[in-house]
């Protein structure tokens, strides 16, 4: 699917959430949901719908929450895009959103080309479509646009089904408050805080998929110190230990970092484990305030040691 990039600017403002006939479909892990038009479905490659002759798409993101007000900023100070379409003011079941629609062409083919950004509370949803004329069930403008207005919008996906996502199985949560998918089937964020705890703030962890590591198992422990020092927000930062460990039954290696984060340079604790094994190498990195640190080390093991490959 092409993705399609444009500032949206809008000349009004539209507050609504018109009644639907349908509920709205949100894809594993999005937050956003529209109601598929008929002969759209899941799709299997991106986040979003398609037909099931691909000449129909709507994919759906999720962007930083300042982008929709970047665009009202815009509107009032009456600037307008250089190119491409005149935008409107859009009404959809997740209230505030605004619409722009072009047409290009693929040799003789015409391709209709949406976007819609809708206004949330902790982002802003983002919806990029294009509908080929020669699909095999055309999708008219009406159409399309009744299946954008259904949009709406979740602040929270259950933990279950972003857990399911995931290349790897979590048994144990260690009691965390939050749950949030970081990339899609790659990461996963489990904190105390909210999904925007900072390095410096509650206890966190961070669990994802990285490069295999090194052929050598003698190389091992420079790879984990340079891994541990690509992770951000650390300042004055001391590799405290780095030794390998078994993990699972699986060669891994531990390393702790003492540093300090935040503006005002929290003193704060990090471990990282790596469990090497296949085409990529398990990564977790945990982290808490020096305080907090004798009370969250626990929790953090008991959740590495509940991961397992599926």
């Amino acid at each position: 699917m092409k993705t399609i990039v444009r500032v949206l600017a809008v000349v009004s403002i539209v507050t609504a959430s018109p009644a639907l006939a349908a509920d709205p479909v949100f894809p594993s892990g999005a937050r956003v949901g529209l109601v598929p038009a008929e002969g759209l479905t899941v799709a299997k490659e991106f986040m979003g719908f398609e037909s099931a002759d691909q000449k129909i798409k709507v994919g759906l993101a999720e962007i930083p929450p300042a982008a929709f007000a970047t665009v009202e900023t815009a509107v009032k100070e009456g600037k307008t895009p250089a190119t491409g379409s005149k935008p409107e003011a859009f009404e959809t079941a997740a209230g505030k959103a605004f619409i722009t629609s072009d047409t290009g062409k693929d040799g003789a083919i015409t391709i209709k080309m949406y976007s819609v950004i809708i206004s949330g509370e902790k982002f802003t949803g983002y919806i990029i479509a294009q509908a080929r004329e020669d699909a095999e069930k055309p999708l008219s403008d009406e159409a399309m646009r009744k299946m954008l207005a259904s949009a709406k919008l979740r602040n929270d996906v259950p933990t279950e089904e972003q857990l399911s996502l995931m290349p790897f199985k979590i048994g144990e949560l260690g009691d965390f408050k939050t749950v949030r998918t970081l990339a899609p089937r790659s990461s996963i964020l489990l904190t105390d805080g909210t999904e925007d705890t900072t390095l410096d703030g509650a206890p966190y962890m961070v669990i994802g998929l990285t490069a295999a590591g090194p052929a050598s198992p003698d190389d091992r422990g420079r790879f984990a110190q340079q891994t541990a020092a690509t992770i951000p927000g650390l300042r004055n930062a001391r590799i405290v230990s780095n030794e390998p460990q078994r993990i699972d039954g699986s060669a891994g290696y531990e390393t702790r970092i003492e540093a300090v984060t935040g503006k005002n340079d929290t003193p704060v604790t990090v471990v990282q484990w790596l469990r090497f094994g296949g085409g990529t190498s398990l990564r977790i990195i945990a982290s808490a305030t020096r305080d907090d640190w004798p009370k969250a080390f626990p929790r953090f093991r008991a959740v590495r040691d509940g991961i397992d490959p599926r």
